[in-house]
């Protein structure tokens, strides 16, 4: 397939994006008032810091008035925002200073579901009759138990807790309800013309606010399977089965999005990005992100973000095994081919608020190697084609807590809880798989990207008053690892945080090859080294980019074909003229890119 306007410029192409996670990333309030949680306006406070790294867009997680079960994606009131974190008028004041940045504001747009406590849930919960009946997904039960039970119309598990179905019974109207994620968030019916009115004037309600764009969680979950069959069983020990393929790009998801573009994105000038999980195919990942679909500037793809876990069956995300670096070359490198020559667009992303932190999943976030390790993923993410996702903390390095924290107290997250819960149902008594499960927690939980934000070395990190609690335990490196140390490192050896701006510049400087530019494999079977070559979209200039994935130095052969004028390092930021043909040898986690003919 040819690509016609994969290099076409756009301003969202060329963005570089920064997620706040608003519970962690900075409070504002005084000590008299500290409640533990992250603000509006501590975002605000922050827009000059975003700017000097080089960010363009601030997306923010929810902050709608919520119950926060899931930390604010159970949403209660679209148009209002919850307390813990301001008001409308603090959301105004941030988007005017992002705006006298020329900065701008993406959404979290959440509209697969809402919180049970949303006013068109409770009217729908109300009656059978109730005139927001058909705003949700309601159900009989498939039969009753022997005892008089009520059984769910499918084997469907949740997501977020597969010991329990995807159903949620109502005493009430004596009915189930579709609740994928967890009871207390209802799935939206997208077969009821008034819910994709009402989705719609959101979207207006909040870009005629003035921001620029959405990221929609979980947006191609909005059309099931009509029929609603059982899923397969995968795991004959469990009751419920994983459902995905019935709900996940279901038979009218193209028809809802293009009626989203149609209705609304198509008025305005915005970025948008699809939170896709459980799809893969080019070909129908195409539909949506390819530059004549009419749907989203781009998605999520989560290849790589699954690449530890064991894919048999009944196995999930709480699984673990061993890598090589070629299956994330790989992945990487299909992508980029894959969009460009089917004129799609990536996100390029390593990190958000749902998945561990890049250095302990990727690399070494030893001591020894922590800051090395963060500047090599710095240096690739900064090289490839796309637009660009940087995450609180990602700038500094910021790791997975240790793995001692307890579970029973210092995991917050949902998914976390539910896990640790379920091994302790099944196993309290096996020293082995409690063991286990405490090492799939240390290296996947969400809990390690939601910890507060590392901004110095005072108390609470510099997140929060001192005479507070954060509602979360901040990690225990704080001293060393924060932004106020590394913005001001004097050592030839740049920080992580140095190293990332530095980065963001050239990515600026040179957006005809790094964003807009081809994109080709170099040594694809090396264990060792991961090397790519991007060449310019219209100025044809050739940068090839090599990176030392292991804990050891590495010599390789600079392929014949290129002159190298000059070399930069990701580790020491030298400056070095080499011979045509060289051996360059690469220190342990050092990554450097090279000016070619």
């Amino acid at each position: 397939m040819t690509s016609s306007n994969y290099a076409t410029p756009k301003w969202w192409k060329e963005a570089v994006v920064y997620q706040v996670y608003p519970a962690s990333f900075k409070s504002s309030k005084p000590p008299s008032e500290a409640d533990g949680w992250g603000d509006v306006r501590g975002m605000t406070a922050k827009v000059p810091y975003l700017k000097s790294l080089g960010v363009d867009v601030v997306w923010t997680s929810p902050i709608y008035k919520s119950p926060q079960v899931d930390m604010g994606y159970d949403i209660s009131d679209y148009k209002e925002i919850d307390p813990r974190y301001g008001t409308m008028a603090d959301v105004d004041l941030l988007i005017e200073a992002l705006h006298k940045h020329n900065m701008k504001l993406m959404m979290d747009l959440v509209v697969t579901h809402t919180s049970d406590q949303h006013d068109w849930f409770i009217e729908s919960a109300r009656s059978k009759n109730s005139p927001k009946r058909d705003w949700y997904i309601w159900k009989p039960p498939r039969e009753y138990d022997s005892v008089g039970n009520p059984l769910p119309p499918n084997n469907w598990a949740q997501i977020l807790n597969d010991s329990h179905s995807a159903w949620t019974w109502s005493e009430t109207t004596q009915e189930f309800y579709l609740t994928l994620h967890t009871p207390e968030q209802v799935d939206l019916n997208w077969e009821n013309p008034d819910v994709v009115a009402a989705v719609h004037d959101v979207m207006h309600f909040w870009l005629s606010r003035g921001i620029s764009g959405f990221r929609m969680d979980v947006i191609n979950l909005i059309s099931k399977d009509p029929s609603f069959p059982d899923a397969p069983v995968v795991d004959p020990s469990c009751q419920f089965q994983p459902g995905e393929r019935f709900y996940t790009n279901g038979p009218r998801f193209h028809e809802f999005m293009h009626g989203i573009y149609e209705n609304v994105l198509s008025g305005y000038d915005t970025m948008t990005v699809g939170e896709t999980a459980y799809v893969s195919d080019i070909s129908e990942i195409i539909k949506t992100v390819g530059a004549t679909a009419k749907e989203l500037n781009m998605i999520f793809i989560f290849d790589h973000m699954e690449i530890a876990d064991v894919k048999t069956k009944g196995d999930s995300k709480w699984s673990l095994r061993d890598w090589k670096l070629t299956e994330l070359k790989q992945i990487f490198s299909g992508w980029q081919r894959n969009m460009i020559e089917w004129d799609g667009w990536n996100a390029l992303f390593l990190e958000c608020h749902d998945q561990a932190r890049s250095v302990s999943r990727y690399v070494d976030d030893s001591d020894k190697s922590r800051a090395r390790g963060g500047k090599l993923l710095a240096l690739w993410q900064s090289t490839l084609g796309g637009t660009l996702y940087l995450y609180q903390g990602q700038e500094i390095g910021m790791r997975n807590f240790s793995a001692d924290w307890n579970p029973d107290v210092d995991y917050k997250d949902i998914e976390s809880i539910n896990f640790w819960q379920k091994t302790k149902r099944l196993y309290s008594d096996d020293p082995k798989q409690m063991k286990k499960a405490r090492e799939l927690l240390q290296k996947k939980a969400r809990d390690h990207a939601r910890s507060p934000m590392q901004w110095s070395d005072e108390p609470n990190a510099g997140f929060a008053a001192s005479n507070m609690t954060p509602w979360m335990r901040v990690n225990d490196d704080f001293g060393t690892v924060n932004v106020k140390a590394q913005m001001e490192c004097e050592s030839q050896d740049l920080s992580v945080w140095q190293y990332w701006q530095l980065a963001l510049r050239n990515r600026k400087t040179y957006k005809d090859v790094f964003v807009y530019g081809d994109y080709q494999d170099v040594d694809l079977d090396n264990e060792q080294i991961y090397a790519y070559l991007r060449t310019g979209a219209q100025t044809q200039q050739k940068w090839l980019v090599v990176m030392n994935w292991t804990g050891e130095n590495v010599a390789w052969k600079i392929p014949g074909s290129l002159e190298v004028v000059w070399m930069a390092s990701s580790s020491l930021q030298r400056s070095i003229a080499v011979g045509d043909g060289a051996t360059i040898r690469l220190q342990a986690w050092e990554g450097v890119m090279m000016c070619c003919k």
